[in-house]
């Protein structure tokens, strides 16, 4: 599963400034009970389910045949997880017979069947279950990945909300596929799977598998029959059903489909076209080709994430659904979603993790292969870009540096779904990937999948797979990365011994808790050559020397840029700016730029930023020119010309955008030709900038093309609407701006949630000041655990504060202290 918004929704910005302090973690909290691999009693065999749908009441009505068998040891019973369901009858097939079995069902979660005789290890048998799912009377919470929990979703069932699509859909992961049938709802159960599905006959269906059959089913209903001839695991059984458009691709011979509403039906092949590329890079890559029959992706409206791998069929969330004009700005950031789930389909689909607990094994990897996929289509630079932005969320979460990797310890499985298992554990992948070298990675990689296929895998079976190819002992690599939390903290120090020719490089690990083992190479530029210099780091404290004709240019630590560390590295800016110019990789430039950005009064750093601006890849840009402190005189004088003449020939949409920004801060009229051109931007984030900073040179004639715009919902758009009005508009606008707030996805309300705490401040109605202050509250409320309440409550005294001089100042205050005491209460 792609975690989504909530992780991300204060995510770093593309100039989050290097760390330079270890942050300090949260006190942590009493032991959470141990999890233990669910111990299996029986065993999922087949499933085969009939099931329709009461769009009224939300209700699905279910038949189900479940095949199981003892594993291990006789048994006259069976437990099957079913959660909030109406058991209309409970019975043991024999042939076509049904001999009716007891079973208690008495907290609406567990049903306990009394089998009527001892079933031996290995003895198949089938239960029949006639069932009523009502997943919206089910009482269960989600997580930060997955926001609810109910299993079954029915959207707009009764066609009351205008223009939004009447769909059904599924969530299985983590233990949702029991709210809609019972079965053993474990990782660790495996199953194949039929699923016969009677539908109004104006819609299509997906499910896992192929489709066997479709016939009609009596006035208006057609049944739809999908088989899985291959074993899954119950979280990953999906259904849809709904009015999508299906553009059909192919690979190898397979199926390859994409299912979109009809509005983005005729762009579906740009978002959706490398998909084929990716399936065989990574079955070539991986040598393991693609394991199942069809590859399906079908785009759903309010969904509880981002996307979810469901074998043969992911499912996403309406966010990847895209106008052409709209794709114009999509970044690999937000189409890795598609690899990330494809990646799935053998780590997590075909080789399952054993438990929530080992749940690296999927979404580690599955984090991994963004960055795999990126390199192979984009180039290496796209690669690391995505990898170090990636990084450095981990790192900015403090919370997380108390958690392991594998995590036998927890509350609520949902937990186990955070920056740890995904971002962390995909660095730690990287860092793996550069200590063994390709060949030997991906044959590790290979034979896990082999060793394990169609079944479960565990961090330890994933070791010795490594081991296995590598020869080597790969304990320690995993006790202390996977088992063990945190990560290195560094101070990197340098001295020239003059006398003896000789670099001293001085490591210091400063965490608390173990020091690790870190093998990584030193490079020292020299004369305009490079040497190498691989060293293993094993002590708190350790000094590498290298003996050189001349004192270095550069001495460039960890060469390879994939060691998971926070590191305050001690090089001076004339010392940076030569590792703009020579290091290799995205990563030496954009920690340059980093380090230039935080003193720009030295002439060395404003050149390393006048040179990132020129970048030759557009992250850096970017990092770049917003990294300019154009309110410095220094900086303006020389950045001013590299940025406009930067601008004439800029093709990049994000860097266009972020030039119109710079530009503007600069509040020069001799800009507003080119303010104005940009108007007329195919791309949506370079209009709204243009808006932007337009109304800073002329904001009259800003909020006049505003009103022209107003009619687009584009989100980057709307957002420079709604910023425009927020700095020229009046009450007139008020109604839109709050009303395009209330429309926002998650992330873009975080995008307007400023603007429009701007316009409060300018209001001189009450009532209206008293809408955004809910509403800018409910947000700091609902996302309080990634830091949203700091952010609003800044946002709050900041409106207030220009609330002040005006006749309603006292009411302002009153809502917006109340706001503050529920701010500070909500957990």
């Amino acid at each position: 599963m792609k975690h989504l918004f909530a992780l991300g929704l204060l995510g770093l910005a593309a100039t989050t400034p290097a760390f330079a302090q270890a942050p300090t973690p949260p006190a942590t909290k009493p032991e959470s009970p141990y999890r233990a691999s669910a111990t299996k009693v029986n065993d999922l065999v087949h499933t085969k389910l009939d099931v329709r749908f009461d769009y009224a009441k939300r209700h699905l009505l279910g038949k189900e045949w479940v095949t199981l068998k003892p594993h291990a040891y006789p048994t006259d019973t069976l437990r099957l997880d079913a959660k909030g369901m109406d058991i209309n009858a409970v019975a043991l097939m024999n042939g076509g017979q049904q001999t009716p079995l007891k079973y208690d069902y008495a907290d609406g979660m567990n049903l306990r069947i009394n089998l009527g005789r001892v079933f031996k290890p290995g003895e198949e048998y089938t239960i029949y279950i006639d069932y009523v799912s009502k997943p919206d009377e089910l009482k269960v919470k989600g997580s930060a990945a997955i926001t609810d929990a109910k299993g079954l979703y029915f959207i707009n069932p009764d066609s009351t909300v205008k223009g939004k699509p009447v769909q059904i859909w599924t969530q299985g992961e983590t233990e949702g596929s029991s709210a809609w049938f019972p079965t053993i709802d474990r990782p660790n159960q495996k199953t194949t799977e039929e699923i016969s599905m009677t539908v109004p006959a104006k819609y299509v269906t997906l499910s896992n598998g192929r489709m066997v059959s479709s016939t009609p089913a009596g006035p208006g209903l057609r049944t739809d029959v999908w088989k899985m001839e291959l074993p899954h695991a119950p979280y990953l059984f999906m259904m849809a059903v709904g009015d999508f458009k299906i553009y059909k691709d192919t690979w190898r011979g397979k199926e390859v489909n994409y299912y979109l509403e009809p509005k983005y039906a005729p762009f579906a092949k740009q978002i959706f076209g490398n998909t084929p590329d990716m399936m065989e890079f990574y079955s070539n890559r991986l040598g393991v080709e693609y394991p199942w029959n069809k590859y399906s992706q079908i785009v759903a409206r309010d969904y509880v994430s981002g996307a979810m791998e469901n074998t043969t069929a992911t499912l996403h969330g309406e966010q990847v659904q895209m106008t052409d004009r709209e794709l114009i700005d999509r970044e690999y950031g937000s189409e890795s979603v598609i690899a990330h789930e494809l990646f799935h389909q053998w780590f997590g689909d075909y080789v399952t993790a054993e438990s929530w607990s080992n749940i690296t094994v999927n979404e580690t990897m599955a984090d991994f292969s963004e960055g795999l996929y990126a390199e192979h289509k984009y180039g290496k630079d796209a690669a690391d870009a995505h990898y170090y932005r990636y990084l450095r969320r981990y790192l900015s979460s403090p919370r997380d540096a108390a958690k392991t990797l594998v995590r036998f310890h927890y509350d609520e499985q949902e937990e186990v779904f955070d920056l740890v298992s995904y971002q962390k554990g995909g660095a730690i992948m990287d860092m793996l990937r550069t200590y063994l070298g390709d060949d030997v990675f991906f044959a590790g990689l290979q034979k896990y999948l082999k060793d394990n296929a169609l079944g479960n895998g565990e961090a330890h079976q994933m070791r010795l797979a490594f081991e296995a190819v590598s020869g080597q002992d790969l304990n320690w690599f995993w006790n202390q990365w996977y088992f063990a939390p945190g990560h290195p903290i560094v101070t990197i120090d340098y001295t020239w011994d003059t006398a003896k020719k000789a670099e001293t490089v001085t490591i210091k690990q400063t965490q608390t808790g173990q020091t690790f083992r870190l093998p990584f190479t030193i490079d020292y530029y020299v004369g305009g050559k490079v040497m190498h210099q691989p060293v293993t780091m094993t002590e708190a404290t350790q000094t590498f020397t290298m003996p050189l004709s001349a004192k270095p240019d550069l001495v460039n630590v960890d060469a390879n840029k994939k060691t998971l560390w926070l590191k305050t590295d001690n090089k001076t800016a004339a010392e940076y700016a030569f590792q703009y110019a020579h290091a290799p990789l995205f990563v030496d430039r954009r920690e340059a730029i980093d380090a230039a950005a935080k003193d720009q009064t030295i002439a060395a750093n404003r050149a390393t930023l006048l040179a990132g601006i020129n970048d030759k890849f557009y992250n850096n840009r970017l990092a770049a020119v917003e990294a300019l402190k154009l309110d410095n005189k220094d900086v303006a004088k020389v950045a001013a010309p590299a940025l406009r003449k930067l601008a004439a020939t800029e093709k990049e949409p994000w860097v266009q955008a972020s030039l119109l920004g710079a530009l503007a801060k600069l509040k020069d009229k001799k800009d507003e030709k080119y303010f104005t051109k940009q108007l007329n931007s195919q791309s949506y984030n370079v209009q709204g900038a243009a808006l932007r900073a337009l109304s800073v040179v002329q904001p009259a004639q800003a909020l006049v093309r505003a009103k022209a715009l107003e009619n687009d919902s584009q989100s980057a758009l709307a957002q420079a609407v709604v910023a425009t009005y927020a700095q020229a508009g009046g009450p007139a606008e008020w109604a839109y701006v709050r009303d395009k707030f209330d429309a926002a996805r998650p992330q873009a309300k975080f995008g307007l949630a400023e603007p429009m705490a701007g316009m409060m401040g300018r209001l001189e109605d009450p009532a209206a000041f008293a809408e955004g202050v809910t509403r800018l509250r409910d947000l700091g409320v609902k996302y309080k655990a990634y830091g949203a309440d700091r952010m609003v409550l800044g946002l709050l005294q900041t409106a207030n504060k220009a609330q002040a001089s005006r006749g309603h100042a006292a009411e302002a205050q009153a809502a917006v202290d109340k706001a503050t005491q529920e701010l500070q209460a909500a957990k």
